[in-house]
């Protein structure tokens, strides 16, 4: 029987808890992505960290999902992932890729274009070997996007790899690492009044980036 979803014309939220001035951003957008990431760190934003990672299949076809970001410098914004699940194949065939953060709480959402590539052996390990021992026993366990036939698989292979590096390091997979995306255009969005939301862009540039507001 089909459900009556005609309510969510109705579902909809005035946003008014700040604006976004020209003026008052910071002139290099790293600079203000740790500003607001700090801002939303301190309004407990569940998963600040978490962002939706946008990649396009060899044949056109956009796909997202959410991963989580684990470092950011002036080189860009890094995720770390299995290099042979789908978002790493499509990354492979077209390395052009956008990430979106989404902070309800604060009424923010941060959309960066970019490019990626892979990060460092040096980094992918150093990363690799600060997680909990079961999520690295979980990146060799999982053929990650790879169709199985039920959960138990997965199970019985945990159990025994738990019991093969029981007394031993975990090696880093080398189907496993990080990406990084190098930013060339970054909008800060803040949600306004009337549905007149305040955009910031920051576009790249040869030698910096152009700063400048786009209608909402």
């Amino acid at each position: 029987m089909e459900k009556d979803l005609s309510y969510l014309h109705d579902i909809r939220k005035e946003y008014i808890k700040a604006n976004l001035h020209e003026e008052n951003v910071e002139k290099n957008p790293i600079d203000q992505f740790s500003n607001w990431f700090t801002d939303a760190i301190n309004a407990k934003v569940m998963e600040p960290n978490a962002m939706t990672l946008a990649t396009t299949s060899a044949n056109g076809q956009a796909n997202a999902r959410t991963v989580l970001l684990k470092d950011v410098d002036e080189r860009g914004f890094v995720f770390f992932t299995n290099y042979t699940s789908t978002k790493g194949q499509e990354i492979a065939k077209n390395n052009k890729i956008a990430l979106l953060f989404f902070w309800p709480e604060l009424e923010r959402q941060v959309r960066i274009l970019g490019t990626a590539e892979k990060t460092s052996y040096q980094e992918s390990e150093e990363y690799f070997h600060s997680r909990p021992v079961g999520s690295q026993l979980g990146a060799i366990v999982s053929h990650q996007s790879a169709r199985i036939e039920n959960r138990s698989i997965i199970e019985e292979n945990l159990e025994r790899l738990t019991e093969e590096f029981k007394d031993t390091e975990i090696p880093l997979p080398d189907y496993w690492g990080g990406y990084r995306l190098t930013p060339h255009y970054l909008e800060f969005w803040q949600g306004g009044a009337q549905r007149l939301h305040d955009r910031i862009v920051y576009e790249k540039t040869d030698s910096s980036w152009d700063i400048y507001r786009i209608s909402p």
